[in-house]
C-alpha cells in the first residue's frame, strides 16, 4: 500500500517540488519548463513514495535524472526525521551513498544511481552475497557523528509502547504485547557486556541495495533507521529478509523455508570477517553465527511492532497486520531453540 504522502499523483508534482526541480535544472545550465519534467513512479519502497524525474539537455539524446523521495505520513512513530536527514548528508558528503542535491518540505532531491535494486533471487547469488557482506562490514566501519550507543533495545521498548497506545485490545492479546517488555529484557540480558558494535543499517532487505552490475559496485541506500548497533544484529536482520519478496501479488506473505541455511550463513560471515588479508578461523565464524541466531529474535519483535504500527498509521497497499503475524509466530517458535531457557 503506498504510503500516504502529499505527493505526485497521475505525474503531477507539488507545486514547491516543481520550482525547485526547474532552479536546479537551471543550476546545471539546463533550460526546461515545468511540462517537460517525466515522472516515473518507482515501485518497491515500503515506507515513502519514490519518483525518477528527468528532463531534456541541450544535448537531445541525453536527459537529466534525479531521484525525488516524498515523505511517508505517520512515519515519525518510528525515527527522528532530523536525524535520518543529518545522517544521509553525512553519508553523501563521505561519498558512500546517493548524493544530497535538495530538500522541501515534504521530501528531498537525491543523485539518480544509475543501477538497478537488487531482487530477492540476488540475496541467494554467492557472488553478490559476498559482495554484500563486504559492503555490509564498510558500512559498519564508518565514523559516524554522534552518539555511539546501542539504540535496539530503548527502540523496541519505544515501539512497544507505541504500538500499545494504537492497537485494539484485540491485538494487544492477540500479540500478547503485555509480555513483550519481559522477551525484549530476557533477549537483553543474553548477551554479553562487550560486542562488536558498528554503524548499523539496521534495515538490509534487497530492496535497500543497488547493484552496477558492469563494475559490480554495490550501494546501501534509505537509512531511515541507521544507528549504531551490535553488528550481529544487522546481519540477523538481513538473514530474515532472505524470506520476504516484495514483488509479489502477496507482499506481505514470509516464507521461512528460504531463511538460509548452516553452510550458507557461515559463507556470508566468512566474507564479512575477511578484510585487509584477515583471514578468519572457524571458532571466530561459529561465535559470530551464534550471535546473529540470537539476534534474530530481537528483528522478528522489531518488525513485528513495525507491522503493528504500520496498520494504524500508514495506508500502503500492504497487509501489514498479517506480516506482523508471522514475526511474532517465527519469534515464538524459534525462542526455545535459540535461548538458554
Amino acid at each position: 500500500m503506498p504510503v500516504k504522502t502529499n505527493g505526485c499523483v497521475d505525474g503531477n508534482l507539488p507545486h514547491e517540488l516543481r520550482d525547485l526541480l526547474v532552479t536546479l535544472a537551471s543550476n546545471w545550465g539546463d533550460a526546461i519548463e515545468v511540462g517537460a519534467l517525466k515522472v516515473e513512479h518507482l515501485k518497491g519502497a515500503m515506507t515513502n513514495e519514490v519518483y525518477r524525474i528527468s528532463w531534456p539537455t541541450e544535448d537531445v539524446e541525453t536527459s537529466r535524472n534525479v531521484l525525488v523521495r516524498l515523505y511517508g505520513e505517520g512515519l515519525e512513530v518510528f525515527f527522528n526525521r532530523n536525524e535520518e536527514i543529518q545522517t544521509f548528508e553525512f553519508m553523501s558528503k563521505l561519498g558512500f551513498g546517493p548524493r544530497l542535491l535538495e530538500r522541501f518540505s515534504k521530501g528531498r532531491v537525491e543523485e539518480f544511481i544509475h543501477a538497478r535494486t537488487l531482487s530477492a533471487d540476488d540475496l541467494r547469488d554467492t557472488e553478490i552475497s559476498a559482495l554484500i557482506a563486504a559492503k555490509v562490514r564498510e558500512f559498519h566501519q564508518l565514523d559516524m557523528p554522534g552518539t555511539r550507543d546501542v539504540v535496539l533495545w530503548d527502540r523496541l521498548r519505544t515501539w512497544l509502547s507505541e504500538a500499545k497506545g494504537l492497537c485494539s485490545m484485540e491485538h494487544i492479546k492477540e500479540f500478547c504485547l503485555d509480555e513483550v517488555d519481559d522477551e525484549i529484557k530476557q533477549l537483553q540480558n543474553e548477551f554479553p557486556g562487550i560486542q562488536d558494535i558498528g554503524f548499523c543499517h539496521n534495515d538490509l532487505q534487497y530492496g535497500n541495495i543497488m547493484i552496477d552490475d558492469k563494475t559490480s559496485l554495490l550501494t546501501l541506500i534509505d537509512y531511515e533507521y541507521a544507528s549504531y548497533n551490535p553488528v550481529a544484529y544487522d546481519i540477523a536482520n538481513h538473514f530474515c529478509e532472505m524470506a520476504a519478496n516484495y514483488h509479489t501479488e502477496t507482499p506481505h506473505i514470509l516464507d521461512y523455508s528460504r531463511y538460509p541455511g548452516l553452510e550458507e550463513r557461515h559463507r556470508y560471515i566468512r566474507a564479512y570477517l575477511s578484510y585487509e588479508g584477515h583471514e578468519p578461523n572457524e571458532s571466530e565464524i561459529e561465535k559470530l553465527s551464534e550471535e546473529v541466531e540470537k539476534y534474530t529474535l530481537a528483528c522478528h519483535i522489531f518488525w513485528g511492532l513495525w507491522g503493528i504500527i504500520s496498520a494504524y498509521v500508514n495506508s500502503i497497499d500492504f497487509d501489514y497486520i498479517q506480516y506482523a503475524r508471522q514475526r511474532f509466530q517465527q519469534y515464538w517458535l524459534k525462542k526455545p531453540q535459540l535461548l538458554s531457557v
